[in-house]
């Protein structure tokens, strides 16, 4: 059996969320590789904040981000079920860094089922139109308009975007590590991006 360090185990509690004890066996069973409990450890996280999805969020924070040169600004809502942590120094990191990501992102969506019909129909008949004109064999060009659909909603859905401070991981995934990390349910509501002279 590995004998593991205290000072592992807290590590391992920061980053996840989770409780001692189960900090502990998974760190067992990792053989003591804090990367790789880590890993198992989110892992279950997201499954958990899978189960919290349909839970009541009506506490949370509006918080607000101008850029330094005073020309870029965004409102965010982000609602969790609690007051508690909404007041948590990990629930204001969250809302800050998902104010940034609006900011430096500009996403026009918080989810995919937010954005109009007529915006996401418009575009994917202007790929179609694109695909149709390239020449392209009939069975390849239903993949290629997907897979063209798909790159869009990365570009212009806020929970579908690579997180900009960490490109490894979606904001989708930022969120679920949170709500694993404090053991509630946190939903994106809404934002607004104001740019100076941009309608």
């Amino acid at each position: 059996m590995t004998v593991l360090s205290v000072s592992y185990i807290q590590e391992l509690r920061r980053r996840t969320g989770a409780g001692i004890l189960q900090c502990k066996t998974t760190l067992e069973r990792a053989g003591g590789d804090l990367e790789l409990a880590t890993a198992e450890l989110r892992a279950q996280g997201a499954v958990g904040v899978e189960d919290r999805g349909e839970r009541p969020t009506s506490e949370g924070v509006i918080a607000s981000y101008v850029h330094h040169n005073g020309k870029l600004g965004v409102l965010i809502e982000v609602n969790c079920e609690t007051d508690f942590v909404a007041r948590t120094e990990e629930f204001g990191t969250l809302v800050r860094f998902l104010a940034e990501q609006v900011a430096g992102a500009a996403p026009i969506a918080v989810t995919r089922d937010a954005l109009p019909v007529e915006t996401v129909e418009q575009r994917r008949r202007a790929f179609e139109d694109e695909v149709r004109a390239s020449g392209k064999p009939a069975h390849l060009a239903v993949r290629i308009i997907d897979g063209k659909m798909d790159a869009y909603f990365r570009s212009v859905v806020l929970m579908d975007q690579m997180w900009v401070r960490e490109p490894g991981i979606t904001v989708a995934q930022l969120v679920k590590q949170a709500a694993a990390r404090t053991g509630e349910n946190i939903q994106v509501r809404r934002f607004a991006r104001f740019h100076m002279g941009i309608a």
